[in-house]
């Protein structure tokens, strides 16, 4: 199977047909194993490689998806480790109260049909005449770990490539580098080039025989199958193209690979990239993109967890319409003290003490405020030590909210499937849990229905803005302005924010109520559908309780980043979920947009021609000629309006930025306006695309992927950053607080945003510049190689006599000039990674891809014709009519072919001497070593044991001992090598006087700088958010809601820990000061 894949490459292809063409004796003009040899070594070097991706891909985790049936622990809990899946360390699974005895189980499982949802799974358990509702938390998902739990059984779902697992990830094409591409059309060229040359030679080949073979057929007979000079032209034809095939290099491919997987264990090894609060280091998961790495020109980023820390802290919050939290001025003030809470969380900071004035004072609304904040989530908590609590979250907002509860004196203690023990000012009180309506992305809120120890049903309810403003009571509306107004300030600073409201319900209408959700959850089709309209007809009608602003931090070294990326001129957009505002603050914080920029343009119309109108509004101010109709873009669209093109890079008058939301965004992305947004946003420094779904940021990708010349990069830390990063050319995940799902579907993953211009500028640059001196250099030590060949064949009568030995011709490539290219391709560096990071501007070549293309291939096509010419007239010229000190020929054809393979090893390994940079002893070792191989190899396969054992093989008897001692040899190569190296010196002298680019200049700059030292560049400062912009944001995550309700969540042994500490659940207090406030 291995080798039907890589025969699928067109190289190998290639020379597998030519060693057919070489088992045909009337035309092979070579021995078999000058094929066979290096193809056999490519191919178990790219099998082994295969073998070894395979094993690490297919080692970890179970290969099924299976049904928990029951297992060890209380009610059939099974604790699992999903860090393969989600990046969870600890996760419950359980069957609910029903467990089934695996060897008396007889029943049927009706489910859903594969798919990637690692979140979902609808499906019917058909047990003794009942129906029992299966959902994703019955599921042990391939790639889990089960911990703490002794045994469990399941049931066997899905398999193999049907596993969720599987189908998230073998759903990604495979993305090649623009140097892959180009190199299969350069190898396209020189298959018609080695064809041109075979048909070149078979013509002469066909003259000569007409005018001179014919009539010396006495000393040189024609074959008993050639007939005439045609037939023997027909068959000289294959004959080169067998000796001639050396112009398509059989270790092209190896030999990228190997470089490609050296230059991954540098990032993998790069301690600069180590981030330690996690012990994780940098990852390449992919060896095939590298000196992709050294092309970006737009950087398409999440803004949560990705340029933010997603830490949450509770900032701030507005209840019943009055402020609280930190102010500027507050900011020197001691902390809130909550001594009075002896459960509360030592490390919570708090500076506003008229919140717990309030709640000390016992205000109605503060204190309903925080009871919903208590009960309204998903949390698990943990209490190892009494008095210590833990809570697990499935967002980081979550944990924050309920944290800040706790320490107000509203204490989430614990849980089971049916209730919720709350420690309200020191009183334990026990809530019924009859429902848990869970958030996911469409609802983008989440509502807890209990009923309270006064008998009394209440919904809470918190989400997004946009969603509860919606949902709340027509009595709200003075309120809701109000809180609006404050949701605006908080999002001014940054913050995160979400509404909080209730409702109290009747018992008839939610025992109603009650009964057509359990009919939808119990439905087989369409189940989330029809939960999610059930649930909208008890979330109505609430009254506003307040909103809550969560602190999300920049990461560190994010603006100074940016900064430096800007200077390399690479565009960087923010593609996020949260609101227009919050986005737009960061990106001034973070310096993807600055004070100083000459416009903003915001897009915001709710249809088509309004988002038309703002875009070439904004393109008009940005470059007006660009809507005339002489502009080039448009000229080109009026007469190619269905033609695939590229978009050249359009020049604004000024920097400007553009802010897009998510709706002017569906309507921006419509086939007749996707061009204007793309020519509107790359004229801009930077783009904030907000309130944007994982499809948009997809498509928002593959926009510019279509119609830009230039290399794009994606890079979030979350499921919903995974469309994005499969889209981009490289995708990059963040090993954050929001699961493995970005990391397991990215191309390179790290901790920290900052890493990025180290893998840009460093790796990324000098992977590009190695691989482009490696390919320039390989073609031209081929063509240099092979045309003498050509050459030759003027002199030989175009029989298809090769000039070197067979063994020359085998080892060529695999051992002589092999080693030196790997050290140039492994080692080299033009600049240190300080000057790298020190002057950005010295990526940009590789942006325009300046050096490696069409162009500097027939540079190396033409170099390489030169070097043949000097390498095949210099010896023929120094030999011709040439004697011995004793007065013998040395005009034969074995000293002349020793002589010009020596002259060719002499030659390329100066050229890549002078190409290489950046020594160091394996550099030399490499690089002279191999010189050095070849004249201890030469002794050896020339010596007179070899030749006299297999005389048919080994047939150059003698001649290393009498050609080396010739004065004439060192004079041809001396000559050879002088010829070949004064034009590559020449242009390198003149090309920066008369040619420079801006990188020349850098170069001499840095080398200036090097002479004299400039001062450490100064961290860049972060600006204060301007308090004219304000929005709000929402980030949320489906939580453990199925699971609480579905099933036990404490083990037995908790509860028997509780009940130890004085907290039995079953008790309810007699007396309680605050029931007051639900009158």
């Amino acid at each position: 199977m291995n080798l039907f894949e890589q025969f699928q490459r067109l190289a190998n292809a290639y020379f597998l047909f030519l060693l057919f063409l070489q088992l045909i004796p009337q035309i092979s003009s070579l021995a078999w194993y000058t094929t066979v040899v290096p193809l056999m070594v490519v191919l178990s070097i790219t099998a082994v490689k295969d073998a070894i991706d395979d094993v690490v891909k297919w080692l970890p985790g179970p290969l099924a998806d299976i049904l928990l049936l029951s297992s060890s622990e209380p009610y059939s809990l099974t604790y699992i480790e999903t860090a393969e899946l989600d990046g969870k360390e600890l996760r419950l699974q359980s069957q609910d109260s029903y467990s089934f005895f695996f060897f008396f189980f007889s029943g049927e499982v009706r489910c859903e049909s594969p798919n990637n949802r690692l979140d979902r799974f609808t499906g019917i358990l058909i047990y003794k005449g009942k129906n029992y509702v299966l959902d994703h938390d019955r599921l042990i998902l391939r790639g889990c770990i089960i911990r703490n739990t002794d045994w469990c059984y399941g049931l066997v779902i899905f398999t193999g490539p049907d596993t969720k697992l599987m189908q998230n990830s073998g759903k990604s094409t495979f993305k090649r580098t623009h140097i892959d591409h180009l190199m299969n059309v350069l190898v396209l060229w020189i298959f018609l080039f080695l064809g041109s040359m075979c048909f070149v030679l078979a013509v002469g080949h066909c003259i000569w025989e007409s005018k001179k073979g014919y009539y010396f057929q006495d000393f040189l007979p024609w074959k008993e199958y050639v007939s005439s000079s045609a037939v023997s032209a027909v068959l000289i034809f294959w004959s080169y193209f067998i000796i001639l095939n050396t112009v398509v290099p059989i270790s092209l491919y190896v030999s990228v690979e190997i470089i490609r997987l050296g230059n991954s264990f540098y990032i993998n090894w790069d301690r600069r990239m180590f981030y330690e609060l996690k012990n994780t280091p940098a990852r390449a998961c992919t060896t095939t993109l590298n000196e992709e790495l050294g092309q970006v020109k737009y950087v398409f980023s999440d803004k949560t967890g990705t340029l933010t820390q997603n830490t949450m802290i509770f900032n701030k919050c507005s209840i019943n319409g009055k402020f609280y939290g930190m102010h500027i001025f507050l900011l020197s003030l001691k902390k809130v003290d909550f001594s009075y809470n002896r459960l509360a969380d030592p490390k919570f900071s708090f500076y506003d003490k008229t919140l717990v004035e309030a709640v000390k004072r016992g205000d109605r609304w503060v204190h309903l405020f925080f009871l919903s904040l208590s009960l309204c989530h998903t949390v698990i908590p943990e209490e190892k030590v009494e008095g210590e609590l833990t809570y697990q979250a499935q967002s980081p907002d979550e944990g924050a909210l309920v944290t800040a509860a706790r320490n107000f004196g509203f204490v989430f203690r614990s849980r089971t499937s049916e209730t919720i023990m709350v420690v309200e000012m020191g009183e334990t009180r026990i809530y019924q849990l009859l429902a848990i309506l869970d958030f996911n992305s469409v609802r983008k809120r989440m509502s807890v229905i209990v009923r309270t120890p006064e008998d009394r049903v209440m919904l809470f309810c918190k989400g997004a803005d946009t969603i509860l403003c919606q949902l709340l009571h027509p009595s709200c509306r003075s309120l809701r302005d109000v809180t609006m107004e404050h949701l605006d300030d908080f999002a001014s600073d940054g913050l995160r924010t979400l509404m909080v409201a209730y409702r109290e319900l009747d018992n008839a209408f939610f025992q109603d109520w009650s009964r057509k959700h359990s009919e939808a959850y119990l439905s087989l089709e369409n189940r989330e559908d029809k939960i999610s309209m059930v649930c909208e007809e008890i979330e109505k009608d609430l009254m506003l309780l307040g909103a809550t602003a969560i602190d999300d931090k920049l990461q560190d070294g994010v603006p100074e980043t940016i900064i430096t990326l800007n200077k390399a001129k690479i565009k960087i957009w923010v593609l996020t979920g949260d609101k227009q505002e919050t986005a737009v603050n960061v990106a001034y914080a973070c310096n993807i947009f600055e004070d100083e920029m000459d416009g903003m343009f915001i897009v915001e119309g709710k249809d088509d021609e309004t988002v038309r109108q703002e875009l070439r509004s904004a393109r008009e101010k940005m470059k007006p000629e660009s809507l005339l109709e002489s502009d080039p873009v448009n000229s080109y669209l009026t007469t190619n309006p269905r033609m695939p093109f590229k978009i050249p890079e359009e020049m604004p008058n000024g920097n400007y930025g553009l802010i897009i939301n998510g709706y002017s965004l569906a309507h921006a992305l419509e086939g007749n306006l996707e061009l204007e947004l793309l020519r509107t946003a790359c004229m801009c420094k930077g783009v904030i695309c907000c309130r944007v779904t994982p499809l948009q940021k997809a498509q928002v990708v593959e926009l510019v992927k279509r119609y830009k010349k230039a290399v794009t990069l994606a890079i979030g830390d979350g499921a919903n950053d995974v469309s994005m990063i499969k889209a981009a050319h490289i995708g990059v995940g963040i090993n954050g607080q929001e699961g493995m799902q970005a990391m397991l579907n990215s191309d390179y993953a790290f901790s920290q945003f900052r890493y990025l211009q180290r893998l840009l500028l460093v790796h990324g640059r000098w992977s590009y510049n190695r691989m482009c001196k490696f390919l320039s250099y390989f073609f031209y030590k081929n063509f240099a190689f092979t045309l003498v060949h050509f050459w030759y064949a003027f002199y030989s009568g175009f029989s298809a006599q090769t000039v070197y030995d067979t063994w020359f011709i085998t080892f060529y490539n695999l051992l002589y000039t092999s080693l030196p290219v790997l050290g140039l391709s492994l080692f080299d560096q033009d600049v240190n990674e300080t000057w790298s990071l020190r002057f950005p501007e010295l990526y940009e070549p590789g942006q325009h891809n300046l050096y490696f293309n069409k162009k500097e291939f027939v540079k190396c096509l033409m170099h390489g014709i030169y070097s043949s010419l000097v390498l095949f007239f210099i010896p023929m010229g120094t030999v011709y009519n040439s004697v011995r000190s004793d007065g013998k020929e040395i005009s034969d054809y074995q000293s002349f072919s020793m002589i010009v393979q020596t002259s060719l090893l002499c030659v390329v390994t100066v050229q890549i001497a002078l190409e290489t940079t950046y020594w160091t002893m394996i550099s030399h070792i490499f690089t002279w070593g191999s010189l050095g191989f070849y004249f201890c190899i030469l002794f050896f396969l020339y010596s007179d044991g070899l030749c006299l054992m297999f005389p048919n093989i080994f047939q150059f008897l003698g001649v290393a001992r009498n050609t080396l001692n010739l004065p004439q040899m060192w004079l041809s190569i001396v000559l050879s090598v002088v010829l070949c190296m004064l034009p590559v010196i020449g242009y390198q002298f003149l090309k920066p006087l008369f040619w420079p680019v801006s990188v020349d200049k850098i170069i001499d700059r840095i080398h200036h700088c090097m002479r004299h030292p400039l001062p450490h560049p100064s961290r860049a400062k972060r600006k204060h958010a301007s308090s004219q912009r304000s929005a709000y944001a929402f980030s949320h995550k489906q939580g453990f809601g199925a699971l609480i309700t579905s099933g036990k969540t404490m083990r037995a042994k908790m509860s028997k820990k509780n009940t130890m500490s004085g907290l039995p659940l079953p008790t309810l207090p007699s007396f309680n000061p605050y029931k007051q406030m639900w009158k």
